[in-house]
């Protein structure tokens, strides 16, 4: 095998809960976290000559060593010293500094592509393990889905997927600092958790109700202070038919839950009217 492709699929936190922070600085979480079908495009190929050269179709990525794609395809050279190099054409869909996992989603299909393309030999749990190394995030990019993410974000538990639904996500034009949602929120004042093992009983009920009436996440204590722009987008999003709707992550990104599709795009229609977002996509969880 000489080339092959993967995909990076974005994901949201339907439910996001900060338990404490840990005498490391990390901070000890208990959310869930789903895939939705909106995701990047990875071309790996091997090349002779040793190194990794990265190129993508958005100029605000770096291309060196400050690109997890980057640090994945180091990481596993390394590891298992690798003389070949590898070229990478990422297509950049997931908005960027978006609260969507969108550079450790990339930097897990690396991982993923490169033990294929190269017989490695890795398997899930280990590429996780490595991964982790890297970002919180990576051990549940690897495999996506539907997962409870506990500790750091590195302990997953697998749950069931939610009812069929369709989502508007809309990303203002603002990128946020995850560092700074991180390092302004005072886990020990909060005086609101989410149901986050409600969250769980009604996604194993198949309960569409009962999962949208327990979104809830933490980080906008922060987040939504700094930018009322997510605010106003999460009350038209309502407003325009939503079940509820959103911030994933630590931001700025917001979405949406519909039933019907048709209402759904009209209510991307009102936030592209409303000139609140510069991405947004109607999409469904996947």
């Amino acid at each position: 095998m000489e080339r092959i492709t993967q995909r990076a699929y974005a994901k949201i936190n339907i439910g996001l809960d900060v338990l404490r922070r840990r005498a490391d600085g990390y901070h000890e979480v208990k959310m869930i976290m789903q895939t939705v079908d909106l995701y990047d495009e990875l071309i790996l190929e091997k090349r002779k000559q040793p190194g990794i050269a990265l190129r993508t179709d958005n100029g605000e990525l770096p291309l060196d060593g400050d690109n997890l794609i980057c640090k994945a395809a180091e990481l596993l050279i390394r590891e298992k010293d690798i003389q070949e190099g590898v070229n990478i054409m990422l297509t950049k869909r997931i908005p960027i500094a978006a609260g969507m996992a969108g550079g450790s989603a990339d930097a897990a299909a690396t991982l993923r592509g490169l033990n294929e393309l190269f017989g490695l030999g890795y398997s899930v749990p280990e590429l996780q393990t490595l991964g982790v190394k890297l970002g919180a995030d990576i051990p549940y990019c690897i495999v996506g889905g539907t997962m409870l993410s506990e500790g750091i974000g590195e302990i997953l538990t697998p749950l069931p997927a939610p009812p069929a639904a369709y989502l508007v996500i809309a990303k203002p034009d603002i990128n946020v600092s995850t560092a700074y949602v991180y390092g302004n929120l005072h886990a020990d004042r909060l005086t609101w958790h989410p149901d986050i093992d409600g969250m769980i009983d009604a996604l194993r009920k198949q309960d569409l109700g009962g999962i949208t009436g327990r979104l809830g996440n933490v980080l906008e204590t922060v987040t939504v202070r700094e930018y009322p722009v997510i605010e106003r987008i999460r009350e038209l999003l309502k407003m325009q038919g939503a079940e509820n709707a959103l911030m994933s992550g630590s931001g700025p990104t917001v979405f949406g839950i519909f039933k019907e599709k048709e209402t759904a795009e009209r209510a991307a229609e009102a936030v592209e009217c409303g000139k609140l977002a510069k991405q947004i996509f109607v999409t469904t969880f996947c």
